[in-house]
C-alpha cells in the first residue's frame, strides 16, 4: 500500500500463442486489430486506477507476444509456460503489486464495468475477503472472468499449491478451501444466471466466429460496447447466439472434477 493509503492494483491478462484448441487465437482479427489488443483496449477502458501487465511465457513462441506489447506500449511480463500461478505472482512482485486482478486473454467481448465492479466490491470490502471473483458461484455470461487476489495471500498459494490443476489455473487453491479462506462473490445484479448458457469466450474457431460477428455488428457504433449491448444484438439477432451454441457450459472443470470439491458435474459440459 502507499504512503498515501492507496491500493497498488496490478491486472495481469495472461497471453500465449501455444492454444491447444485454437492456436495463436489471441492475434485473430478482430475489427482490424488482433484479438489481444481489442481485448487490452476494454481492460483499459475500466475505470479503476490500475496497472495492466500482459503476462506471457518465456518461450521462444511468445516473442511474438512481447513484440505485439511494445508495438502498442503495454507492460509485458514473462515467466513460465504451464505454471500460471508462479506467473502471476513473480509479475505482482514485478510490478509491486498490493492487489493482483487475474483476467485471461480469452475474453475479448468482457465489459469494463463488470472489471470496475469486481474490483471496486474487493476495495469495500477488503478487510472481509481473502479473495473476490464473479466466478464462484459464476452469474454473469461466461466470458467475463475477474479474479481478485491480495498479494499475501497469492504468495501463501504460490507457497503451498502443488497439483498441477492449481498451478496451471492459478487460483483454485484458494477457492477451494473455503474453510481456510474467506471467498467473496459479485453475483449479476439482474439476479439472472447465463454463466452456462452464454459463451463469450473464446477456446474454439466457432467462438472466433461469434466473437468476430458480434465485432462487425457493433464496434463502429460503439468500440466500448457493453453487455446489455451484445444481449440486445443475440435478441435481435438470435442466429449469432447459435454459431458457438454446442460448446455452451463447457470449461476446464470438466478435466478436474474428481479433484475439485466445490465443483459439481452441474457446473460444466462435456463436448
Amino acid at each position: 500500500m502507499d504512503s498515501d493509503g492507496s491500493i497498488n492494483i496490478v491486472i495481469v491478462v495472461q497471453a500465449r500463442t501455444s492454444s491447444s484448441r485454437l492456436p495463436n487465437k489471441i492475434f485473430l482479427p478482430l475489427s482490424g486489430e488482433p484479438l489481444l489488443v481489442r481485448m487490452m483496449e476494454r481492460i483499459l477502458a475500466a475505470k479503476t486506477a490500475a496497472t495492466v501487465v500482459v503476462a506471457t511465457s518465456t518461450e521462444e513462441d511468445d516473442d511474438a507476444v512481447e513484440e505485439l506489447c511494445e508495438d502498442y506500449g503495454y507492460n509485458c511480463f514473462r515467466g513460465s509456460l504451464e505454471n500460471l500461478l508462479e506467473r502471476h505472482y513473480l509479475a505482482g512482485l514485478e510490478y509491486k503489486a498490493d492487489v493482483v486482478v487475474k483476467i485471461p486473454s480469452d475474453c475479448p467481448l468482457i465489459d469494463p464495468a463488470i472489471i470496475d465492479k469486481v474490483i471496486n466490491f474487493y476495495i469495500q470490502n477488503k478487510d472481509k475477503f481473502d479473495y473476490v471473483s464473479n466466478l464462484h458461484p459464476p452469474t454473469y455470461p461466461d466470458g467475463n472472468d475477474v479474479e481478485v487476489i491480495p498479494m499475501h495471500i497469492l504468495k501463501i498459494t504460490y507457497e503451498n499449491a502443488l497439483m498441477n490443476m492449481e498451478l496451471e489455473h492459478t487460483t483454485p487453491y484458494i477457492w477451494e478451501r473455503p474453510d481456510e479462506f474467506r471467498i467473496g462473490n459479485v453475483q449479476w445484479e439482474t439476479g439472472l444466471d447465463y454463466s452456462m448458457t452464454y459463451r463469450f469466450t473464446i477456446d474454439y474457431k466457432e467462438d472466433y466466429e461469434f466473437i468476430k460477428t458480434v465485432y462487425d455488428e457493433l464496434y463502429e457504433k460503439n468500440n466500448l460496447f457493453g453487455l446489455d449491448d451484445i444481449l440486445k444484438l443475440l435478441e435481435e439477432k438470435p442466429e449469432i447466439k447459435k454459431i458457438n451454441e454446442k460448446y455452451l457450459g463447457v470449461n476446464w472443470y470438466r478435466n478436474h472434477l474428481d479433484d475439485l470439491k466445490t465443483i459439481s458435474p452441474e457446473d460444466t459440459r462435456l463436448i
